[in-house]
């Protein structure tokens, strides 16, 4: 009976270190394994620096301002007047 229950935790914890090897391999080549993003709460977001003062913000949260067909991206509205006087 020992010989059982040894025998499952080492099948187990081989199990449990060959599914690790895998996510690192994934997240080597640019994936992201379901662990890493249920620890991080969901997908990235990529940040864009604005173009006046240099701070990184959020697509998502931040005031935005297309000319042409390039997007610029600002931390507050003060930011975004400086550019558009420029």
């Amino acid at each position: 009976m020992t010989r059982v229950i040894l025998l499952g935790v080492l099948l187990m914890t081989a199990a449990w270190a060959f599914w690790r090897l895998v996510d690192g391999v994934i997240e080597t080549f640019g994936g992201t394994t379901e662990s890493k993003r249920q620890r991080r709460g969901g997908p990235a977001v990529k940040l864009t620096r604005d173009p006046v003062c240099g701070t990184w913000v959020s697509p998502n949260n931040a005031r935005a301002l297309t000319v042409g067909s390039t997007a610029y991206f600002f931390c507050s509205d003060e930011c975004l007047r400086k550019f558009q006087r420029q």
